[in-house]
């Protein structure tokens, strides 16, 4: 009897494992799709706007990304070219150009801006400034800040420094953000702001930085500034010989008086 309980229980046990499924590893997850295919998947009005501020160079190697960004940037590569025309107009140079004629410069702008591009923005809104059209000036402006374009960046701050009723804060907070970008007249503006207390605390330690910044970046109004903190020891542990280093490269890239620069 013990002997047939064993041979039930055996087999029982065998049948119960028969109906397991059998383990096997498990299938392979797909990859997930590499960096190149998913910017190619962008949409091309994303790709246009990431591209909107990209100067000659980095448009054209954008372009040679793949298809797609080709097809994507065409209309920014045609603004550059109108941005070009244009510029030639404005100077009065180039092919069959001859005199100055800042109307038919606008009018090239104007088109490079309606291709979504950023400095065409900046180029027809100095265009607007120069005729007294401020607003129109300052609408331009904005757009280009908004793309993250440094020139635009830094006018619109200077358009809210100098409104009838200036906004000095909100001055300061386009002039950082291109002055972060590098862009040394926006460095120069912002350490401004700060020596003389507008828009921001009066801070001379900081105003000095950027001043200095802006100096190494070839802002001509900042190296005599910087020379004048060194001098004084204003924001700066003074320092006499790089005060006359200062002056004399400031010098060297525009003969005038550094007088009529400082805050």
């Amino acid at each position: 009897m013990d002997e047939q309980r064993k041979r039930t229980a055996v087999s029982s046990f065998v049948r119960g494992r028969s109906r397991r499924r059998r383990w096997s590893p498990p299938s392979p997850r797909p990859a997930p799709p590499t960096a190149a295919a998913s910017f190619a998947d962008l949409p091309f009005d994303v790709l246009a706007r990431l591209a909107a501020p990209f100067d000659v160079p980095t448009l054209w190697a954008a372009s040679t990304v793949c298809q797609s960004w080709r097809e994507a940037l065409r209309p920014l590569r045609e603004a550059m070219v109108l941005l070009r025309v244009g510029k030639g107009y404005k100077r009065g140079r180039g092919p069959g150009i001859g005199r100055p004629n800042p109307h038919r410069a606008l009018e090239y702008f104007l088109k490079g801006v309606d291709r979504g591009s950023a400095p065409a923005m900046v180029d027809a809104g100095l265009m607007y400034w120069e005729m007294g059209k401020k607003e129109e000036a300052e609408a331009l402006y904005r757009r280009a800040a908004e793309l993250g374009y440094p020139a635009g960046q830094c006018n619109l701050g200077v358009c809210y420094l100098e409104a009838d009723q200036p906004k000095s804060e909100e001055a300061v907070k386009w002039f950082y953000r291109a002055a972060e970008s590098g862009y040394a007249s926006a460095q120069y503006n912002l350490a401004l702001c700060l020596h003389k207390g507008r828009g921001v605390k009066n801070d001379l330690a900081n105003a000095a930085k950027w001043y200095l910044r802006a100096a190494q970046g070839g802002n001509v109004r900042a190296m005599y500034n910087t020379s004048l903190c060194y001098s004084t020891g204003e924001g700066l542990v003074q320092n006499i010989g790089h005060a006359r280093v200062w002056m004399k490269r400031a010098a060297k890239v525009r003969g005038h008086d550094g007088g009529s620069c400082l805050p």
